[in-house]
């Protein structure tokens, strides 16, 4: 009898405690339907007043003019160029160095080059925006001798920084994941530490690292603080790497406090957080794909 009630308490508890997990995965899927219901409500209206053609690809924003304008063409540029040069930087620093603390770094270096990327990590945005500001910014117009130093290039340096941290710690991860067989049989063939490391270690990670940095370009093309202190403000189609520009969180952060509630200003701002719901949601496919894509080539190839 005690072992059977003991049977049926044990049953309970599992019950509960799944019930329980169950109850918050639900809350999590609401808050999150909830959440993109409110965008997209509050963003879609503007579409009256202008259509998606000339919403996405018109050249001017000029919300406040008479008439006003609202083409989110630069703004996306904008986002889309800081991305990609910040990953430029991030994703050879963030994966070369997750492979040094995997596998070359002594242990006592690997420890310290773990707390110092975790440390990295863990800096608030607006900290890295202040430093972009008042140390980069002029060391940027006086070495390149340009009008500011609030420009693409400065915002692409502090989104990098941003997105090591991300790139380098998933990618860390998924080198660890590597089974040690993998590598000892690479050893039993005769091949070096470097070719190991190239050509089993590296390969059989590359599902993860290939999602670490599809994840950390997110991050970068999302980042709000940051590009809004760094990036200039200017919305305008940027000529080189030394203008200034608005990316489209730093736009609806400078401008949603100002925006009339209900106005079409006000509307055109959330349509331009559903584009990047929907940039943000392709990064994340995308890196889905890629992880089961190089997961079946890699276990197919080994």
């Amino acid at each position: 009898m005690v072992q059977k009630a003991s049977v049926i308490s044990r049953r309970i508890k599992e019950t509960l405690i799944k019930n329980i997990f169950a109850v918050f995965a639900l809350f999590s899927i609401v808050m999150l339907g909830l959440i993109v219901f409110f965008l997209f409500r509050e963003g879609l209206p503007i579409f009256r007043v202008v259509s998606v053609t000339d919403f996405l690809f018109g050249p001017f924003w000029y919300p406040t003019y008479d008439p006003p304008e609202y083409g989110i063409g630069p703004l996306i540029v904008g986002s889309v160029v800081v991305t990609i040069l910040s990953s430029l930087i991030a994703v050879p620093l963030g994966v070369l160095s997750a492979i040094y603390i995997s596998e070359i770094a002594p242990p006592r270096l690997k420890e310290v080059l773990k707390a110092i990327i975790e440390l990295l990590a863990g800096l608030p945005s607006v900290v890295l925006g202040f430093f972009g500001m008042v140390i980069l910014a002029p060391w940027l117009q006086e070495t390149f001798d340009i009008a500011t130093g609030l420009n693409i290039l400065n915002a692409s340096i502090m989104l990098a920084l941003m997105a090591i941290p991300t790139i380098s710690s998933l990618s860390e991860d998924a080198l660890y994941a590597v089974p040690r067989d993998f590598k000892e049989a690479s050893y039993a063939l005769g091949a070096t530490r470097y070719e190991t490391i190239t050509r089993v270690t590296f390969t059989a990670a590359l599902s993860g690292i290939s999602t670490a940095v599809i994840l950390g370009m997110a991050r970068a093309i999302g980042e709000t603080m940051v590009v809004l202190m760094v990036a200039g403000g200017a919305a305008a189609l940027p000529g080189s790497i030394f203008d200034s520009v608005r990316p489209m969180p730093a736009s609806i952060a400078a401008e949603m406090g100002e925006a009339p509630f209900g106005g079409d200003h006000y509307h055109a701002l959330f349509a331009t957080g559903i584009v990047l719901f929907f940039i943000t949601l392709a990064f994340n496919l995308v890196a889905d794909y890629i992880s089961n894509r190089f997961k079946e080539v890699g276990s197919g190839t080994l």
